[in-house]
């Protein structure tokens, strides 16, 4: 499945081609540029004789793609490689400087803002925190950000923006009890087109997908994905979600929601069954803070700079490991992953607490006859979601679904 797919993710996508390689007829010369691109991104930089090899495109087809991408200023020469034999071989990669986006995370209790460029660099962001997400409000964010953003931005780099990609919990009038929020304030969202109206008030198009789907496919586009062709990825934020890849792609199942490892149930310490997001979600933390009358305003300041708060987060990340292991051995039981992936909405110091637990937890459970894949941690992190939402401006027009390129014909 393409970082695109789905209803109601934006502009209709370009006719499906084959995509057991490349094709040298004038018709697709579009999606044999993307194709060169996306071998480009994946690899970090290739010769011409490197993609001719590895695309099934001839030596001649390459040459004239690479040329007119050079002379778009989409590709920019690397430093000659020496050392072998005949000429130098010099490598082609992405500009970073060639195409930007927008992406926006919406979560129940914060909001971001983020620019990014060609290669997934975050340039410019911005931040806000509320009590419960409003339709009104993060609109007005989404568009006020857009334009504070841009006045920083020249003339020339603002023409070379792609669009924004927003992602945003599905049903987000769901769980109004578990975030303290007034039932009737979330329902306005059963009858609002997010991408609709955002796409009425700006130039730029507009493209929406699941939060945790979107934190999943930035992993798989600029994290581990290079070195895991399958695994199952957990996303900690105020509620805990996920995504699935299976051959280097996202699988997001029938309706959508295939990787929502939230309602997967599991036992709690009182050996009742529960759901895991009621277990291994930063809302637990921050009700688990005010119950002991420390201020949890601090969990949605900045996820990156967490204060460490003692024996209430120690209680937090044991109990979610412990919910996360069993969640894990739920997932290597139906489906041989290679991995899993973890990441969150917090620092990397408790990304690796919580890891290192949930390894340890793993080993109080019955495993026999299951495989445990290898338990590692996410590498984009706290702006995943929002990486992930940026990232579908560029898949839609300048990339392609990520698994063409493990097709190559090497």
């Amino acid at each position: 499945m393409s970082l695109t797919d789905g209803p109601d993710r934006g502009p209709m996508q370009p006719d499906v081609i084959d995509p057991s390689g490349g094709a040298n007829q004038t018709r697709v010369r579009a999606y044999n540029e993307r194709l060169v691109m996306s071998l480009v991104r994946r690899h970090g930089g290739l010769s011409k004789a490197d993609i001719a090899r590895r695309s099934g495109l001839s030596a001649q087809t390459v040459s004239v793609i690479m040329r007119a991408l050079e002379s778009d200023g989409l590709l920019v020469r690397g430093a000659p490689v020496r050392g072998r034999v005949g000429q130098p071989s010099t490598p082609m990669r992405l500009n970073p400087d060639a195409v930007f986006s927008f992406g926006v995370k919406i979560g129940r209790r914060s909001a971001d803002l983020v620019l990014m460029d060609f290669v997934g660099n975050i340039r410019l962001q911005l931040h806000q925190i509320h009590a419960y997400p409003l339709p009104g409000e993060l609109v007005d964010f989404i568009i006020g950000g857009i334009e504070k953003l841009e006045r920083q931005l020249s003339a020339e780099e603002r023409k070379r923006i792609a669009g924004i990609g927003i992602a945003t919990p599905f049903e987000l009038w769901n769980w109004a009890e578990e975030v303290g929020a007034p039932r009737e304030e979330m329902n306005r969202w059963r009858d609002i087109d997010l991408q609709a109206i955002v796409a009425q008030r700006t130039r730029h198009p507009v493209f929406l997908q699941n939060d945790g789907t979107s934190a999943c496919g930035a992993e798989l586009a600029f994290g581990v994905g290079a070195s895991y062709p399958d695994f199952v990825y957990f996303y900690i934020g105020s509620f805990i979600g996920g995504g699935i890849v299976i051959n280097s792609a996202l699988f997001s199942g029938r309706t959508g929601t295939a990787g929502a490892v939230g309602p997967l149930p599991v036992s709690g310490k009182d050996g009742k069954t529960i759901q895991l997001l009621k277990i291994a979600s930063v809302f637990v933390l921050e009700n688990l803070l005010r119950s002991r009358g420390i201020d949890p305003k601090p969990l949605w300041y900045s996820a990156d700079d967490w204060i460490d708060f003692g024996e209430p987060l120690t209680i937090w990340i044991d109990d979610s490991a412990a919910a996360l292991a069993q969640a894990v051995v739920s997932a290597a039981s139906i489906i041989d992953f290679s991995a899993v992936v973890i990441d969150g909405g917090f620092p990397p110091w408790v990304r690796a607490r919580l890891l290192t637990a949930t390894r340890k937890a793993l080993y109080d459970l019955d495993l026999q006859g299951v495989t445990i894949p290898e338990l590692v941690e996410g590498m984009v992190g706290s702006h995943a979601r929002a990486i992930g939402g940026a990232s579908l401006p560029l898949f839609s027009r300048y990339l392609l679904d990520t698994n063409v390129l493990f097709k190559e014909l090497s």
